[in-house]
């Protein structure tokens, strides 16, 4: 081949690689494209592109395209703000991309609208200050784009209109009037939106009038929804338990189209169950209850049991149906189907307890099916029914000693209905029979049986029984409460925020959205050296505690991070000593008085090691028995350190423990996990413990009363303290912006200021360290005069924050300290940590 034909192999074109790094090289970018549709696509690209180097490259485009010509443009740019809000924060709200967003609120292009809306929204969420608040001007523009953007825009502007507040019961009926032809739409998300901000708005409605038209005109479109796929049909099932757990008269006239069809999906079936359940009333019970009973033949045996369940709930809820329901419930008796009968057993139980002393002629006909009882439910109830008619049933003592034979093996649940039925039979028919039945059943539960609810039970009862037999009939046959049904019923606090939430996943789980997303803010990470240059400005121009002096607000600088966020936190302190422990009143009442569970029985030890405990049962007071305790905190749970010293002559085993109420619900999560302890020996423990389950009434204290026994001696009661910073929680850093707000937003009223004047600070890393170490975190060091001021955040559970100020002169004796939180009377037991803390 000559060198002339080289020509025919050549090209002027580059190929597709060079190109594309031609055009990534290229200091022109395709925002400002001729064609509008690749301007929307270069700045929709790169707002996906989540790397925070990029962001100063979008910023000039995106101002660009938020005021560009073309409509479309404009929509896209909206929704890359709240994209670029997400990366990095500060940079949105400097250059001024929220106020453009607002700006679009008013544009001409109801797509336009709709978007600023949904990335205005979405910033919201991920903010602590109010940054979307809708104005009567808002509200105009939103309603009128309302009409004409398409069904997802639609959706995005009726949820930002259901958290609007409207100023009077006129402006909402306004409201709602503009929003009721969107119960028409074809869209499931418009039809649930539109209900979800129309029944916010009622709320504010005074015309029963009114309220009656809406309700009216929401229905249709609710039940339009059942005639959807199965899965459409269980979203709109799920939104509906919640519609009429608040307003039931919305659907009260069309139960008919809850009733199960025979090729629903069993998860249809299910919720349309619990709606029937709902809105059962005298004027429709007939027809339920014809329904239930059809259902209760099926072949789904779930689906059979909750229809059994349903017509014993209707019995509870509907007091002039209730002999109709128990005609039912006999009938499907003696069809002689086990599971039928045996929930069916179950139910009538509750009806007695709702009831008492008006259907108990029907027991001779449950008595007849004794014999075909296998379930723990279906027994227990079955004895508690022979033990509350004890003095009706003529042969209640053959019927429990049949029971009696198989005690050891029976599950907990009906050995604790045996112990109790037999009990009420001694005390209700003192015969013979009954009192060697009730000695083989107390050896049974206190010597034979691990179980500790049952065997604390027992010698309850034995007790009682041989102490003061009046005195047991009083505890024992006491009348009970009458119970109602409010078991599917949700909280009304909780059933608030399902209801702002409708058309969301949080109302298809029935939970707050808190409960399932957590959302995770995303922040600049920075070296140390950023942090604390020694004698520098680090951050607030002047204190908080301090603005009284005349001295400005804290800036919202960001220049310095979170001081902790790059050390590693030194071994927690061990709290001082406390002070000896005061006479305490009995426990017994207590121990008697609170859930069983929270007595935990003795199994194998773990012996860990650790610093001094402090000594609060000495051997002298114990007869030689010798408890050391305190809280502690290890890898955000809460131990109750233990160790307990022998120096008597005898062997102690069988340990039991258990907290009094306390201000934070403090109590054993776990068994107490101590071997037998011979004389001169020692066990060393930790004990897991769980917050909220015995509350105390009256103001917040630190009062940790506790009691232990053993099977050799007495119960031992002594006194400990709750130190507040064992309950402080691993997510209680807070950004320095969230900080300020959160101190400016407290009212002056829940500042509250202690000075320590003998604690000496020597070294700021150190002090630093160790407030780290127990979830104090750095927020910014500052100068004020010649003394050091230090800003830090705290959480306990619940999510009660601590805002706290620490001002010293290091190496000198004299610290102040400031706190603001949402909970003021927590004060001194925070004073109280911090000082056991600066002290360590």
């Amino acid at each position: 081949m000559s060198g002339h034909d080289s020509k025919y192999f050549s090209t002027t074109k580059k190929g597709e690689i060079p190109e594309l790094k031609e055009e990534l090289n290229s200091q022109y970018k395709d925002s400002q494209d001729p064609n509008p549709l690749i301007r929307a696509l270069a700045v929709r690209t790169m707002g996906c592109i989540r790397v925070d180097k990029i962001t100063e490259y979008l910023c000039d485009p995106l101002q660009r395209c938020l005021k560009d010509d073309d409509p479309y443009v404009r929509k896209t740019a909206a929704i890359c703000v709240a994209k670029l809000y997400d990366i990095n924060a500060e940079l949105v709200e400097d250059r001024g991309f929220l106020e453009s967003l607002k700006d679009l609120i008013s544009d001409n292009n109801p797509m336009v609208v709709a978007n600023a809306v949904a990335a205005l929204a979405e910033i919201q969420e991920n903010s602590s200050r109010p940054i979307f608040e809708i104005t009567s001007h808002t509200l105009s523009k939103l309603l009128t784009a309302l009409n004409e953007c398409t069904e997802w825009g639609q959706v995005f502007i009726l949820d930002a209109l259901s958290r609007y507040k409207a100023a009077d019961a006129r402006e909402a009926e306004n409201i709602v009037e503009r929003v009721t032809p969107r119960l028409q739409h074809a869209n499931c998300a418009v039809v649930l939106s539109a209900v979800k901000m129309i029944l916010q708005q009622m709320e504010l409605i005074t015309s029963t009038d009114v309220v009656r038209n809406l309700c009216k005109k929401m229905a249709p479109p609710l039940v339009t929804l059942l005639s959807a796929e199965p899965e459409i049909q269980y979203v709109a099932l799920r939104n509906i338990n919640l519609i009429v757990q608040r307003r039931p008269t919305i659907l009260a006239h069309e139960i008919k189209v809850f009733f199960c069809k025979y090729n629903d999906p069993i998860y249809v079936k299910m919720e349309k169950l619990e709606i029937m359940i709902k809105l059962a009333s005298d004027r429709n019970i007939d027809q339920v209850l014809l329904e239930f009973k059809e259902y209760a033949t099926e072949v789904d045996v779930d689906f059979v049991r909750k229809a059994v369940r349903a017509i014993g709930r209707c019995a509870i809820k509907l007091e002039r149906a209730a002999e109709r329901c128990i005609s039912v419930l006999l009938e499907l008796i003696k069809i002689k189907v086990n599971y039928v009968v045996q929930e069916a057993i179950i139910v009538i139980k509750d009806i007695f307890r709702r009831y008492p002393n008006t259907y108990e002629s029907i027991i001779a006909t449950l008595c007849e099916s004794l014999d075909t009882l296998d379930e723990p439910e279906a027994k227990a109830s079955m004895i508690w029914i022979i033990g509350e008619y004890a003095e009706r049933i003529d042969n209640a003592d053959e019927l429990l000693e049949s029971f009696l034979e198989s005690f050891p093996e029976e599950p907990p649940q009906v050995q604790l209905q045996l112990l109790t039925a037999t009990v009420k039979l001694f005390l209700k028919k003192p015969t013979e029979g009954p009192q060697q039945m009730i000695q083989v059943v107390l050896n049974n539960a206190t010597v034979e049986t691990d179980n500790p609810d049952l065997r604390d039970r027992a010698y309850i009862y034995w007790r009682l029984l041989s102490t003061d037999p009046e005195a047991a009939k009083d505890v024992v046959l006491a009348e009970k409460p009458v119970i109602s049904d409010d078991s599917n019923q949700l909280d009304p606090s909780l059933l608030d925020e399902l209801l702002a939430n409708i058309a969301t996943l949080s109302s298809v789980y029935h939970k707050p959205p808190d409960a399932f997303v957590t959302r995770m803010k995303t922040a600049t990470q920075r070296t140390e050296d950023d942090d604390y240059p020694d004698g520098n400005e680090t951050g607030y121009s002047e204190s908080p505690a301090n603005a009284a002096d005349g001295g400005s607000s804290p800036p919202t600088s960001s220049s310095s991070v979170p001081y902790a966020a790059a050390r590693q936190p030194a071994p927690a302190p061990a709290p001082a000593t406390p002070a000896p422990a005061a006479p305490v009143p009995d426990l017994l009442g207590d121990l008697i008085g609170l859930d069983n569970n929270a007595i935990v029985p003795a199994d194998q030890p773990a012996t860990p090691s650790g610093p001094a405990l402090p000594i609060l049962l000495p051997a002298s007071t114990g007869q030689g028995l010798q408890i050391s305790a305190q809280l502690a905190r290890q890898d955000g749970q809460i131990f109750y350190s233990l160790l307990f010293e022998n120096n008597s002559q005898v062997t102690l085993d069988g340990f039991l423990i258990q907290f009094n109420r306390n201000s934070f619900g403090l109590a054993a999560a776990g068994p107490l996990q101590v071997h037998p302890l011979a004389p001169g020996a020692s066990a060393r423990t930790l004990l897991p413990m769980v917050l909220f389950q015995n509350m105390s009434a009256g103001p917040p204290s630190s009062l940790l009363q506790v009691a232990v026994k053993n099977n050799q001696q007495p119960v031992w009661y002594f006194n400990d303290k709750i130190l507040l910073h064992v309950l402080f929680t691993e997510d209680g850093r807070m950004e320095r912006t969230s900080f300020l707000e959160t101190w400016r937003s407290l009212p002056d009223s829940n500042e509250v200021l202690k000075e320590f004047p003998g604690v000496v600070v020597s070294s700021a890393e150190a002090t630093l360290d160790q407030l780290a170490a127990s979830n104090m975190f750095f927020i910014a060091k500052r100068k004020h005069a010649n003394q050091d001021v230090f800003y830090f955040s705290a959480k306990i559970p619940q999510g009660v924050p601590f805002l706290i100020e620490l001002t010293t002169l290091i190496g000198n004796p004299g610290v102040k300290c400031a706190i603001k939180t949402p909970n003021p009377e927590m004060a001194p037991l925070f004073f109280e940590a911090i000082e056991t803390l600066l002290k360590a």
